[in-house]
């Protein structure tokens, strides 16, 4: 009998394989954890300092809103001195050791400019319509990239594969923004499909419970960020899907499976959008990363109340707990993207060995 052959080697050869994996998947994850806590301190001490760069400070800016109001400036800096329990003239080391500190214990601090408001509370408050309006549009803008860039990679060529190419070419070079500023003048303004004004906000006043007259709402409030955003993006994941497809089409296992007579969908599905896709799941997780800081002009345009917005009133009022506890939250979400990436792309294509990483 072969050695192959005798159960109890079997078992005791796949225990050896299986406690290897595990120590390497142990290892792996441990190390980029580490990565990824250094990361974070290093990005959170530049936020840090990067925010109190920006000229004003929050009691600075807010005694010229109230100036502009009419107020004296002795009035301005007494009224400002109230409403804030900030000191512009403590040393940064001492506000920086105080805020680490703070953050090691899991306080994200309070904003300076909404007394008594964690900035925690203000982060949960709107970070799920972020997460509504944008990871919609990532769902939606990589499913249509991943099913038109496959078609026009198969059927390429043709008059219909060169318009759609042209499209998505100029898709992908215009920002966000630029397309949110046409859906606002030629949709709202010229061709009055919409009312802006009504479209503000996340859902319209009084709605409350989830019902469905609440859901409905919440898409019709969405609608305009959304097509922003796919727009913006499903450009890029055409071109992308479509550059990934034809590479795939010359791989010589695909000329064996037409050599074998498999039917043209089972080709198109399991072995060429497959395949072709794995490079793009990398970038999706990326993506989902970028989620929550891709949205503070779009959002500021739409006045819709995600994070996007609420960082950039907090960049408008100096509010820097409230920037940084934002800032915070992207870049842990850009990290744990990364870290997901490496584990999907490992999964899904076996000649990814953990090993190498």
């Amino acid at each position: 009998m072969s050695a192959a052959s005798v159960p109890g080697r079997e078992n005791s050869a796949s225990g050896t394989f299986s406690k290897r994996l595990k120590n390497l998947t142990s290892s792996y994850m441990f190390r980029v954890i580490i990565q990824g806590l250094i990361t974070i301190w290093a990005v959170t001490t530049f936020t840090f300092v990067l925010v109190r760069l920006l000229p004003g400070n929050p009691v600075d800016i807010r005694i010229d809103q109230l100036q502009n109001q009419g107020y004296t400036y002795e009035e301005a800096v007494r009224q400002a001195a109230g409403l804030y329990s900030f000191d512009p003239d403590e040393p940064i080391f001492s506000q920086y050791l105080r805020y680490i500190s703070n953050l090691a214990r899991g306080d994200l601090g309070v904003s300076i400019t909404s007394a008594g408001t964690p900035v925690a509370a203000q982060i949960m408050r709107f970070l799920p319509w972020t997460l509504i309006s944008v990871g919609s549009a990532l769902v939606i803008s990589f499913s249509l990239g991943i099913l038109i860039g496959v078609m026009m990679a198969y059927w390429r060529g043709g008059v219909l594969d060169n318009v759609v190419t042209a499209l998505a070419s100029i898709l992908s070079g215009i920002p966000d923004y630029v397309i949110a500023i046409v859906i606002i003048l030629v949709g709202g303004v010229q061709l009055k499909l919409f009312n802006v004004g009504e479209m503000r906000g996340g859902v319209d006043p009084g709605i409350q419970g989830f019902t469905l007259e609440y859901v409905a709402s919440v898409i019709k409030h969405a609608i305009l960020p959304v097509t922003t955003y796919v727009l913006a993006t499903v450009g890029t994941w055409i071109l992308s899907m479509k550059s990934s497809t034809i590479s795939t089409l010359g791989e010589d296992y695909i000329h064996v499976a037409k050599a074998r007579g498999l039917p043209e969908r089972r080709i198109l599905i399991a072995y060429v959008g497959r395949n072709a896709m794995l490079p793009l799941v990398t970038r999706l997780a990326i993506s989902i990363g970028f989620v929550l800081g891709g949205s503070v002009i779009v959002e500021t345009f739409f006045e819709y109340p995600g994070l996007g917005l609420q960082l950039s009133r907090a960049v408008a009022s100096r509010d820097y707990t409230t920037m940084q506890g934002i800032f915070l939250v992207i870049s842990i979400a850009v990290i744990a993207s990364n870290i997901l990436s490496d584990l999907l792309i490992g999964w899904l294509d076996p000649r990814v060995s953990l090993e190498d990483k």
